[in-house]
């Protein structure tokens, strides 16, 4: 009966550990990386649609967010809005792009790390998951599907 429940236990992980590896190969890093950097992309470039109207001109409801309700320490609300802006727009389009995205996942890592403890400090478990993209980014890089893979940039 031991035996029995040993061969059964090893058909079991056996099993596990085959499906384990073909999933490895299937999501490997170029398709993690081309998520996480999409992923991201999608999420600070809509913000940031939000703060504009037309291509790049600060709306006034921008400015009364930075002003009442973000509120970041040390930067004046007029200059926060216009740099979070321009950050929300360039930063994905280089992610997009797969272009300096190590830099680039930096920067919105430095972003969410000021949201979270600034801004929104409630809001983490949204924020532990954009940390965590920006992470694996700086960490693994942007994979093949790049442009840095292109012009051979770590």
């Amino acid at each position: 009966m031991a035996a029995e429940s040993a061969n059964t236990l090893g058909k079991l992980t056996a099993t596990y550990n085959t499906v384990a590896e073909r999933l490895s190969v299937l999501i490997n890093h170029t398709l993690l990386a081309l998520a996480a950097r999409m992923a991201l992309a999608a999420i600070f470039f809509l913000s940031g649609r939000t703060k504009v109207d037309g291509w790049l001109t600060v709306n006034d409801s921008a400015y009364t967010l930075f002003r009442d309700d973000y509120k970041v320490p040390l930067i004046p609300p007029e200059f926060a809005a216009h740099m979070a802006t321009y950050a929300e727009h360039l930063l994905p389009m280089l992610l997009v792009l797969g272009l300096f995205t190590r830099c680039a996942a930096l920067a919105l890592f430095g972003m969410t790390l000021v949201i979270q403890l600034f801004v929104y400090p409630s809001a983490w478990p949204t924020h532990l998951s954009w940390a965590v993209l920006t992470l694996y980014l700086m960490a693994r890089g942007a994979g093949t599907l790049s442009l840095d893979h292109l012009l051979k940039l770590k």
